[in-house]
């Protein structure tokens, strides 16, 4: 039968294969292949013999899986769904002797999860020619051997199964000899010389005949083996095996030299023709690796690795000789026992390497698969993962299972686990093995932007530079990348009617706040903000924060002399009595400063004066009182002045000039029209000053003493004053402090000042003190009750005359 007859029987053989799967859509699928085939052939259609579409195979992730970790000799195309050929098949080296050979696959489909049995049959190929285990058959017989006697020959071993092994022998043609082929119980043929005409060994000592033995392909291999025979002295006995079949277990990864079995046979001849040695007759190529023969003892012994996994099942055929060339076989069965010495294997089939951390519970990570090539109880696998509590490991077919989440993940609690799967079979000992599975959690903007403190607060000196840094606010988002990005941003509000975007300004990125303009304190002093954090995650979260600025004072303002008024503004002089004993109260200095705290505490001190013993200044009060007794050598003119120096780091200060008369009457009063400036002129004109002013202050003296003798007997100091405008004590600039204890303005002390409205060379009036009737605030003074007060004229040197009345309470 050719080459392409047995394409079409194994075509048949598919299709019977096919139609029987197709009877069910669950049913398991099997297909043929001859060895040797070809990669890429195409064995079948799994889809189409599965009842699927390419779109439905696609999405379920059709695919074979195999218990075995060798060579893959099948896969499924995954554009058409056939079944092809991806290595090589050999079955000789795949299956060895075995009639039948076949690979077991599992086909797997996910979504829902299925499983269904795949069966490859390896079709046998006469590729393997059949080989004797010699190159040389060597017979010695006897020359009394009688016709028909049978000598068996060594049979050929083919690779091949089936039609494909041997099945025929062929002998020379000779005239003494011919050929008997036989089956054994299992099915080999064999052949045996056949004695049909007696030997003379005189005639003829020795021969050689050739055999040949050709197996049943197409076309047929064969193989010779040359037959020696000598013709020996006559030999009527043949070796016997004790038993025709030796069984044997042995287990699995038995050391090297390990004895197997002894193999015995008796000759009853003698000598020569009774001793008896052994080899090996029929024996596959895997046993002759794994075993030896002792040719002397029939010994068998351990020369290889014995390994369950790769051959259960040993047959080898022994044969005894004795000298003179007649045999007997025996066969020694081995029977590899299992050994615990495969830990189970773990497979990922199908993973999620990345899961949403708010993924509910019961989403599946991970599909494994577990394996043991060991057999028993050695093959039964428990599985498990170490304790956790957010995943746990569900039984699915099988050996399946499926790694779900037991609850829900937190990324900011763990942005990543590792997933350790045990496998361990019921062996003795029991064997495991371990699989880290790594599963990341993916990030959920569900964290909005924390500040790192619950408010902020920020102290700012006025006058800073526009630009400057005021503080800066932190908020934390413990989400991840994008999400976890922050920006910050201005609540829009007002500060004193105008936007808060033009006093402050903040990085976006940094949360650093600055100032868009420089701060005055004495215009505000502090000021509230809300920052709003906000992530860029989708939708964005975000969280505000109150943001406090104060402004602190600098010491940006000198004080402000209120009392006196500051020279060149207007001229003011204050009279002080001859009898002013010493501490007495002569004037005071008032003065206030726009800072606040330490740089509104002012002093005061003076820095030049007529008569530097006659008078002192209060440190923090301003008051102006006699240092001692004032007498009569005392100059009638005293010019104090004194400096306001406030307590900033860098201290200012402002000076102003106080003017006092030594005097008790107006007669007594010099010209005032230059005092404010004699220290300008020269020695000379002071002197005619004064002596203009003493006369003219002695004939007002004189008249101001006759009324006061007849209207009063006693009179206060008198102020002298220009003009008779007057501001009240009650009267502050806006935006100035009183600093208890730092001398501006106690309350201890009230004055009412009075400015003049005119030039330099104005009248002089007479008013009360506060406490007492104050000078109203128009023009001229009130006339006195009738028959209490009189007029006085009085004129100056550019002889103009105002009327000065005084009034007396007696």
């Amino acid at each position: 039968m050719g080459w392409k007859d047995f394409s079409a029987c194994a075509s048949l053989l598919v299709l019977a294969f096919f139609l029987s799967a197709l009877t069910g859509s669950y049913a398991d699928l099997a297909y043929s292949v001859a060895e040797e085939t070809r990669i890429a052939t195409v064995v079948g259609n799994i889809v189409k013999d599965m009842g699927m579409d390419s779109k439905t195979m696609s999405a379920r992730k059709v695919r074979l899986d195999t218990e075995e970790s060798g060579k893959r000799y099948f896969d499924i195309n995954p554009n058409t769904g056939d079944l092809v050929v991806s290595q090589v098949v050999d079955r000789e080296a795949l299956c060895g002797s075995r009639s039948s050979c076949a690979l077991n696959y599992e086909l797997v489909l996910e979504n829902p999860l299925e499983l269904h049995g795949l069966v490859v049959h390896i079709l046998d190929v006469n590729d393997n020619a059949p080989q004797f285990a010699t190159d040389e058959i060597k017979l010695e017989i006897r020359e009394s051997a009688g016709k028909g006697t049978v000598f068996l020959l060594s049979e050929a071993h083919d690779a091949d199964v089936g039609t494909n092994a041997v099945q025929r022998y062929s002998l020379q043609r000779n005239e003494h000899f011919a050929l008997r082929v036989s089956t054994n119980a299992d099915g080999i043929k064999y052949g045996e010389l056949v004695l049909e005409k007696e030997l003379d060994r005189e005639q003829q000592r020795d021969m050689s005949l050739h055999l040949t033995a050709s197996d049943g392909g197409s076309p047929p291999r064969s193989s010779s083996v040359t037959i020696h025979v000598n013709v020996l002295d006559a030999n009527d006995n043949v070796p016997v095996f004790g038993l025709p079949v030796y069984k044997i277990g042995l287990p699995e990864n038995s050391p090297l030299g390990t004895p197997v079995v002894t193999v015995s046979a008796a000759d009853a001849d003698e000598g020569v023709n009774g001793k008896v040695t052994y080899e090996f007759s029929r024996i596959s190529d895997a046993a002759a690796r794994s075993f030896s023969l002792d040719r002397n003892t029939g010994e068998v012994r351990v020369a290889g690795l014995i390994d369950y996994e790769e051959e259960a099942h040993y047959e080898i055929g022994i044969q005894a000789k004795d000298g003179l060339g007649l045999a007997s076989n025996a066969k020694v069965i081995v029977d590899i026992t299992d050994v615990n010495d495969n830990a189970p294997v773990i497979v990922v089939k199908s993973m999620s390497n990345s899961i949403p951390e708010n993924a509910p519970p019961g989403t599946e990570v991970a599909i494994i698969h577990v394996h043991d090539k060991d057999a028993g109880g050695n093959k039964q696998v428990r599985c498990s993962i170490q304790e956790t509590s957010s995943f746990k490991l569900i039984p699915s077919i099988k050996k399946y299972y499926s790694i779900v989440t037991s609850q829900e993940l937190d990324r900011e609690i763990a942005s990543g686990y590792n997933i350790t799967v045990t496998a361990t079979d019921e062996g003795t000992p029991p064997l495991s093995s371990s699989m880290t599975i790594h599963v990341s959690v993916s990030d959920v903007n569900d964290n909005p932007p924390v500040f790192e403190e619950q408010s902020y607060s920020a102290y700012v000196s006025e006058n800073n530079k526009p630009g400057s840094s005021v503080c800066s606010v932190t908020a934390r988002d413990p989400d991840w990348r994008q999400n976890g990005t922050v920006f910050y941003s201005l609540l829009p509000s007002e500060v004193s009617g105008a936007p808060v975007s033009s006093f402050l300004s903040i990085n976006g990125d940094t949360g650093v706040i600055h100032a868009v303009r420089s701060f005055d304190y004495e215009k505000f002093r502090s000021l509230k903000v809300q920052v709003v954090a906000r992530d860029n995650g989708s939708p964005p979260l975000s969280s505000n924060v109150t943001v406090s600025i104060f402004i602190s004072d600098e010491n940006d303002n000198s004080p402000q002399i209120l009392y006196p008024a500051p020279a060149g503004n207007t001229f003011m002089t204050e009279m002080v009595p001859k009898a002013a004993l010493s501490g007495s109260l002569v004037s005071k200095v008032i003065a206030v400063d726009a800072d606040s705290g330490q740089n509104a505490w002012l002093s005061y001190q003076i820095i030049k004066s007529t008569d530097p013993g006659l008078f002192t200044v209060g440190l923090h009060s301003g008051e102006i009182r006699a240092l001692r007794d004032i007498s009569e050598s005392d100059s009638m003119k005293q010019n104090l002045v004194i400096s306001v120096k406030d307590n900033g780091q860098t201290p200012l200060s402002a000076t102003c000039t106080v003017s006092l008369l030594i005097s008790d009457n107006l007669a007594e009063v010099p010209d005032l029209k230059d005092v404010s400036y004699e220290e300008n002129n020269s020695k000379l004109t002071s002197y005619l000053i004064i002596a203009l002013v003493s006369v003219s202050t002695f004939f007002l003296t004189f008249l101001i003493l006759v009324l006061a003798v007849r209207f009063c007997r006693r009179r206060k100091p008198r102020l002298l004053f220009d003009g008779a405008v007057a501001i009240p004590s009650a009267y502050f600039p806006p935006n100035y402090a009183e600093v208890e204890g730092a001398g501006t303005l106690r309350s201890s002390y009230n004055y009412d000042t009075y400015l003049t409205t005119g030039s330099r060379t104005s009248d002089f009036k007479f008013v009360t003190s506060y406490n007492d009737n104050t000078l109203p605030a128009d023009d001229t003074m009130k006339n006195c009750p009738k028959g209490t007060g009189d007029s006085v004229a009085i004129s100056d040197n550019g002889s103009r005359f105002s009327t000065l009345v005084i009034c007396c309470l007696l």
